[in-house]
């Protein structure tokens, strides 16, 4: 379904509920498509930090990293960063 800019703004919570139906509702500003209104989808994934726990428990691990310098986050001097790469 198509619908302009301003007929979504007076439709919105039926252009919702026509979305979270399953519909894809395409908004248009002068007949060109702007925006899908589709339902919400979870994100997936991540992080499973109780399997790292259990990972890092199997092999004995106690820190990731062992150490990180006081000046990890201080800028790097300007003539490292323009230094050309050194040829393979």
């Amino acid at each position: 379904m198509g619908i302009s800019v301003k007929e979504a703004k007076n439709r919105l919570s039926e252009l919702l509920h026509r979305a979270e139906s399953g519909e894809r509702v395409v908004v248009t500003r002068d007949g060109v498509p702007v925006v899908d209104l589709v339902p919400h989808a979870p994100k997936k994934g991540g992080l499973n930090l109780e399997a790292l726990r259990a990972y890092k428990k199997l092999h004995g691990i106690d820190r990731v990293v062992e150490f990180i310098p006081d000046d990890f986050d201080d800028p790097m001097p300007a003539d490292f960063l323009v230094r050309p790469l050194p040829k393979a």
